[in-house]
Protein backbone atom coordinates (compact mmCIF):
# COMPACT_ATOMS: atom_id res chain seq x y z
CA UNK A 1 0.00 0.00 0.00
CA UNK A 2 0.82 3.28 -0.58
CA UNK A 3 -0.31 6.93 0.51
CA UNK A 4 0.09 8.79 -3.11
CA UNK A 5 2.57 11.35 -1.39
CA UNK A 6 5.94 11.22 -3.72
CA UNK A 7 8.78 10.88 -2.05
CA UNK A 8 10.98 11.74 -4.92
CA UNK A 9 11.44 12.07 -8.64
CA UNK A 10 13.68 9.43 -10.42
CA UNK A 11 14.87 8.55 -13.54
CA UNK A 12 14.27 5.33 -15.99
CA UNK A 13 17.38 4.83 -17.64
CA UNK A 14 17.54 1.77 -19.60
CA UNK A 15 14.38 -0.16 -20.81
CA UNK A 16 15.32 -3.68 -21.74
CA UNK A 17 12.83 -5.93 -23.36
CA UNK A 18 12.45 -9.70 -21.74
CA UNK A 19 12.10 -11.25 -25.06
CA UNK A 20 11.68 -11.09 -28.57
CA UNK A 21 7.89 -11.44 -29.35
CA UNK A 22 5.63 -8.41 -28.84
CA UNK A 23 3.80 -10.61 -25.74
CA UNK A 24 7.46 -9.91 -23.88
CA UNK A 25 7.58 -7.21 -21.02
CA UNK A 26 10.93 -5.09 -20.56
CA UNK A 27 12.65 -4.78 -17.29
CA UNK A 28 13.54 -1.24 -16.02
CA UNK A 29 16.40 0.08 -14.58
CA UNK A 30 15.40 3.42 -12.11
CA UNK A 31 17.78 5.85 -11.16
CA UNK A 32 16.08 6.70 -6.95
CA UNK A 33 17.27 10.36 -7.15
CA UNK A 34 16.83 11.10 -3.84
CA UNK A 35 14.37 8.26 -2.68
CA UNK A 36 16.55 6.37 0.00
CA UNK A 37 17.16 2.38 -1.08
CA UNK A 38 19.36 1.84 2.17
CA UNK A 39 15.91 0.26 3.51
CA UNK A 40 14.96 -0.86 0.43
CA UNK A 41 15.08 -5.28 -0.12
CA UNK A 42 14.89 -7.23 -3.02
CA UNK A 43 11.17 -8.35 -3.08
CA UNK A 44 9.89 -4.55 -1.88
CA UNK A 45 7.43 -2.84 -3.47
CA UNK A 46 8.30 0.78 -5.36
CA UNK A 47 5.60 2.86 -7.07
CA UNK A 48 6.75 4.37 -10.59
CA UNK A 49 4.33 6.64 -11.98
CA UNK A 50 1.33 5.04 -9.93
CA UNK A 51 2.23 1.46 -10.39
CA UNK A 52 3.39 -0.90 -8.00
CA UNK A 53 6.38 -2.73 -9.46
CA UNK A 54 8.76 -5.04 -7.39
CA UNK A 55 12.38 -4.64 -6.89
CA UNK A 56 14.49 -7.48 -8.00
CA UNK A 57 17.76 -5.88 -8.17
CA UNK A 58 19.34 -2.43 -6.57
CA UNK A 59 22.80 -0.85 -6.01
CA UNK A 60 22.74 2.03 -3.70
CA UNK A 61 21.43 4.77 -6.24
CA UNK A 62 19.82 2.66 -8.62
CA UNK A 63 16.68 -0.66 -8.97
CA UNK A 64 15.47 -2.78 -11.20
CA UNK A 65 11.91 -4.17 -11.94
CA UNK A 66 10.30 -6.23 -14.69
CA UNK A 67 6.97 -4.74 -16.07
CA UNK A 68 4.84 -7.69 -17.77
CA UNK A 69 3.42 -6.71 -21.04
CA UNK A 70 -0.37 -6.64 -19.28
CA UNK A 71 1.01 -3.61 -16.97
CA UNK A 72 2.50 -1.81 -20.05
CA UNK A 73 -0.82 -1.93 -21.85
CA UNK A 74 -2.61 -0.76 -19.29
CA UNK A 75 -0.39 2.08 -17.73
CA UNK A 76 1.43 4.95 -19.52
CA UNK A 77 4.82 6.78 -18.77
CA UNK A 78 6.91 3.10 -18.32
CA UNK A 79 7.64 2.91 -22.06
CA UNK A 80 10.62 5.58 -22.51
CA UNK A 81 13.30 6.88 -20.31
CA UNK A 82 12.62 9.86 -18.58
CA UNK A 83 11.21 11.50 -14.73
CA UNK A 84 9.28 8.87 -12.97
CA UNK A 85 7.39 9.44 -9.40
CA UNK A 86 8.41 7.14 -6.87
CA UNK A 87 7.16 6.24 -3.28
CA UNK A 88 8.19 2.93 -1.59
CA UNK A 89 5.54 1.17 0.35
CA UNK A 90 4.02 2.72 3.62
CA UNK A 91 4.86 0.90 6.57
CA UNK A 92 2.73 0.46 9.35
CA UNK A 93 3.51 3.34 11.62
CA UNK A 94 4.18 5.44 8.77
CA UNK A 95 1.91 8.68 8.71
CA UNK A 96 -0.70 8.91 6.08
CA UNK A 97 -0.12 11.67 4.32
CA UNK A 98 -2.62 11.48 1.24
CA UNK A 99 -5.25 8.52 1.13
CA UNK A 100 -4.68 4.86 0.61
CA UNK A 101 -3.88 3.82 -2.76
CA UNK A 102 -3.09 0.28 -3.73
CA UNK A 103 -0.53 1.29 -6.77
CA UNK A 104 -3.29 -0.72 -9.32
CA UNK A 105 -3.99 1.54 -12.08
CA UNK A 106 -7.76 1.72 -12.87
CA UNK A 107 -7.88 3.06 -16.01
CA UNK A 108 -5.46 6.23 -18.23
CA UNK A 109 -7.15 9.76 -18.48
CA UNK A 110 -6.36 12.29 -20.67
CA UNK A 111 -4.99 16.27 -20.12
CA UNK A 112 -7.69 18.59 -21.06
CA UNK A 113 -5.86 21.78 -19.40
CA UNK A 114 -2.85 22.44 -17.33
CA UNK A 115 -2.57 25.93 -17.13
CA UNK A 116 -1.56 28.54 -14.04
CA UNK A 117 -4.35 29.99 -12.33
CA UNK A 118 -2.80 32.78 -9.79
CA UNK A 119 -0.33 31.49 -7.73
CA UNK A 120 -1.52 27.62 -8.64
CA UNK A 121 -2.47 25.34 -11.77
CA UNK A 122 -5.38 23.90 -12.39
CA UNK A 123 -5.69 20.64 -14.18
CA UNK A 124 -8.50 19.27 -16.22
CA UNK A 125 -8.64 15.73 -16.94
CA UNK A 126 -11.06 13.29 -18.92
CA UNK A 127 -11.32 10.11 -17.31
CA UNK A 128 -13.38 6.94 -19.00
CA UNK A 129 -16.98 6.77 -17.85
CA UNK A 130 -16.62 3.40 -16.13
CA UNK A 131 -13.64 5.75 -13.84
CA UNK A 132 -16.07 8.60 -13.74
CA UNK A 133 -18.83 6.88 -11.43
CA UNK A 134 -15.92 6.65 -8.87
CA UNK A 135 -15.53 10.54 -8.77
CA UNK A 136 -17.21 12.83 -6.27
CA UNK A 137 -16.13 16.67 -5.10
CA UNK A 138 -13.53 16.64 -2.51
CA UNK A 139 -13.11 12.94 -3.26
CA UNK A 140 -9.50 11.54 -3.85
CA UNK A 141 -7.71 11.00 -6.79
CA UNK A 142 -4.74 9.46 -7.60
CA UNK A 143 -2.83 10.84 -10.84
CA UNK A 144 0.45 9.74 -11.89
CA UNK A 145 0.83 8.41 -8.91
CA UNK A 146 -0.08 11.85 -6.94
CA UNK A 147 -2.59 12.01 -4.60
CA UNK A 148 -4.57 14.78 -4.71
CA UNK A 149 -8.39 16.23 -4.34
CA UNK A 150 -11.14 16.74 -6.78
CA UNK A 151 -12.69 20.29 -7.16
CA UNK A 152 -15.03 19.71 -9.83
CA UNK A 153 -16.98 16.87 -11.53
CA UNK A 154 -18.23 16.87 -14.94
CA UNK A 155 -20.29 13.73 -16.83
CA UNK A 156 -20.02 14.47 -20.18
CA UNK A 157 -21.01 11.74 -23.36
CA UNK A 158 -17.40 10.89 -24.28
CA UNK A 159 -16.48 10.61 -20.18
CA UNK A 160 -15.97 12.56 -16.98
CA UNK A 161 -14.14 15.39 -17.00
CA UNK A 162 -12.90 16.57 -13.42
CA UNK A 163 -10.66 19.65 -11.97
CA UNK A 164 -7.64 19.36 -9.75
CA UNK A 165 -5.78 22.80 -8.14
CA UNK A 166 -2.11 22.17 -7.81
CA UNK A 167 -0.23 24.12 -5.25
CA UNK A 168 3.28 25.19 -6.69
CA UNK A 169 5.15 22.68 -4.14
CA UNK A 170 2.95 20.14 -6.01
CA UNK A 171 4.23 20.71 -9.27
CA UNK A 172 7.93 21.47 -8.38
CA UNK A 173 8.58 18.51 -6.60
CA UNK A 174 6.33 16.06 -9.26
CA UNK A 175 6.58 14.99 -12.60
CA UNK A 176 3.10 16.93 -13.09
CA UNK A 177 4.75 19.64 -14.40
CA UNK A 178 5.52 18.21 -17.31
CA UNK A 179 1.70 17.40 -18.54
CA UNK A 180 0.15 19.10 -21.41
CA UNK A 181 -3.34 18.99 -22.80
CA UNK A 182 -3.22 15.68 -24.48
CA UNK A 183 -1.19 13.98 -22.38
CA UNK A 184 -1.80 10.48 -20.91
CA UNK A 185 -2.03 9.42 -17.08
CA UNK A 186 -2.17 6.95 -14.89
CA UNK A 187 -5.40 7.21 -12.36
CA UNK A 188 -6.54 5.03 -9.36
CA UNK A 189 -10.02 5.53 -7.75
CA UNK A 190 -10.27 6.10 -4.11
CA UNK A 191 -10.37 2.54 -2.28
CA UNK A 192 -12.87 3.23 -0.52
CA UNK A 193 -15.12 4.61 -3.25
CA UNK A 194 -14.85 0.92 -5.00
CA UNK A 195 -16.11 -0.94 -1.54
CA UNK A 196 -18.99 1.78 -1.25
CA UNK A 197 -19.94 1.04 -5.11
CA UNK A 198 -19.53 -3.10 -4.22
CA UNK A 199 -21.79 -2.75 -1.01
CA UNK A 200 -24.32 -0.94 -2.87
CA UNK A 201 -24.55 -2.88 -5.77
CA UNK A 202 -24.19 -6.20 -3.46
CA UNK A 203 -27.40 -4.85 -1.91
CA UNK A 204 -29.73 -4.33 -4.79
CA UNK A 205 -29.00 -8.00 -5.42
CA UNK A 206 -30.19 -9.15 -1.52
CA UNK A 207 -32.91 -6.98 -2.46
CA UNK A 208 -33.82 -9.26 -5.83
CA UNK A 209 -33.54 -12.60 -3.77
Amino acid sequence: MFTGIVAAVGRIESITPLGADDNAGVRLTVSAGTLGLDDVQLGDSIAIQGACMTAIAKTATTFDVDVSRESLNRTVGLTQTGEVNLEKALRANDRLGGHIVSGHVDGLGTVTRFAPVGESHELRILAPAEIGRYLAYKGSITVNGVSLTVNTVDDRAEGCEFSINLIPHTVEVTTLKHLQAGSKVNLEIDLIARYVERMLSADKLVDKD
